[in-house]
């Protein structure tokens, strides 16, 4: 298995459990138009992961990351 496909399991494996974590505060109607965002941004992770396109996958899974920090930040949970 390549780094870079590695990184990508950990990454999608640590977004579920922050995506966790944010998925429970109480969140307003942009708060949850941000999660979901993110929550796409996964998916298209997962979309080119499976299409071996690793470069494009990592992009979208960072993006997905930056998203949830952000968020986080936010409502003063980091």
């Amino acid at each position: 298995m390549s780094d870079l496909r590695e990184r990508i399991l950990i990454d999608l494996d640590k977004f579920n459990r922050t995506f966790n974590i944010a998925d429970s505060l109480d969140l307003d109607d942009r708060e949850t138009r941000v999660l979901d965002l993110a929550k796409r941004y996964r998916e298209d992770a997962k979309y080119f992961l499976s299409k071996e396109d690793l470069p494009t996958s990592f992009g979208c899974i960072t993006y997905a990351h930056g998203l949830l920090d952000a968020l986080l930040i936010i409502k003063g949970k980091r």
